[in-house]
């Protein structure tokens, strides 16, 4: 399976539309799902993962090793979806300063563990989720996010660390209420 998926991959860098379908229809689902765990709204979701497979599809010439096709595929689609967050980080609001701050983690009374996840720095964000949302073992996020399998662990754990405190105070605060 893995040898019929590199040939795809070869076939594809010498310009087969084809054999680049045959590489994405089988992920796409995947895709999909990682995409939606990551923006949660339909419409970017739809734009990540065009993003993403046009990218693919452009520089699939310069891919060096046919194995890795589906991490670096992934990692195209983490890129986008972050590039998709920060944009919609730099929309302003309507409703002012106040509301900014209401929706920090130490304000908001409604709080819970998808939201708390959603507001972590973009790194920690996407391997909780690679990790917790998509069962996606420590060393293949590492290679799709290309860091060393430590540096994954040691992100994993300071990430739970500090869901643990939002959450613990997040309660603290919904029990004296």
């Amino acid at each position: 399976m893995e040898f019929e998926q590199e040939l795809e991959v070869e076939r594809a860098q010498k310009g087969s539309h084809e054999a680049f379908i045959h590489l994405i229809k089988p992920l796409e689902l995947q895709m999909y799902n990682i995409a939606k765990a990551i923006v949660r709204q339909d419409e970017d979701c739809a734009d990540a993962m065009q993003e993403a497979i046009l990218k693919a599809y452009k520089s699939i010439a310069n891919l060096r090793n046919p194995s890795f096709f589906k991490t670096w595929l992934f990692r195209i689609l983490i890129n986008e979806c972050n590039t998709i967050l920060r944009k919609r980080s730099n929309v302003v609001s309507l409703f002012g300063h106040e509301d900014a701050q209401s929706s920090t983690p130490n304000t908001d009374l409604n709080i819970d563990l998808r939201e708390a996840v959603y507001r972590l720095e973009e790194v920690s964000r996407t391997i909780v989720i690679l990790h917790y949302f998509h069962d996606l073992p420590l060393r293949q996020i590492a290679e799709m996010l290309d860091l060393n399998e430590s540096t994954v662990k040691t992100r994993l754990h300071r990430a739970r660390t500090t869901l643990s405190q939002w959450l613990a105070n997040h309660r603290e605060r919904k029990i004296n209420v």
